[in-house]
């Protein structure tokens, strides 16, 4: 159970941007309705990680593996419950997700996949990346993609994180 109650989406305050993001989304996860209870917050928020998954060229595949990743090493099982079906429409086979908890033992990845998933690593374990890594995952990325895929890396660990700190889970009962 979530460490606070959602926020309730018939307050005047919320209403607007509860129906904005029904309108983009198709309803209000868990994830918003915690958002809500400060509206410029929760802009923002969907502003930012509309851009990530919507408007930029980083491939589909690449992107989800990413945020499964993330949602992996950070414990977040919210996180991996919303994306897998994304992953799987974007072409990640089940067996690649399976796999991600051992991908560095695992011939089911590419050199492209491998470098973007040890960049991944380091940046949700460590912060600092070792030039060598940087190295390696850059020489499959133009400098757009490169930000692309690091502000995405960075973009998921702080939804792992917002959901992990206030125990946001899909089972939750909301308002």
């Amino acid at each position: 159970m979530a460490r606070i109650p959602y926020a309730r989406l018939d307050d005047d305050a919320v209403r607007p941007l509860a129906e904005r993001i029904t309108a983009e989304r198709g309803s209000v996860l868990h994830l918003y309705q915690m958002l809500l209870h400060s509206p410029p917050v929760a802009q923002g928020w969907l502003g930012y990680l509309t851009a990530i998954r919507h408007q930029c060229s980083l491939d589909g595949a690449l992107r989800e593996l990413v945020i499964m990743r993330v949602a992996l090493i950070n414990g977040a099982p919210y996180e991996a419950e919303q994306h897998a079906p994304i992953a799987r429409k974007e072409g990640v086979s089940q067996a690649k997700l399976d796999a991600l908890g051992h991908w560095q033992d695992c011939q089911l990845f590419g050199a492209k996949e491998r470098a973007v998933l040890d960049y991944t690593e380091v940046m949700t374990r460590h912060v600092h990346v070792p030039d060598a890594v940087f190295a390696e995952m850059a020489t499959h990325f133009e400098p757009s993609q490169i930000i692309e895929l690091t502000a995405t890396i960075a973009a998921y660990n702080m939804v792992s994180r917002f959901l992990e700190a206030l125990q946001i889970h899909s089972d939750d009962a909301r308002e």
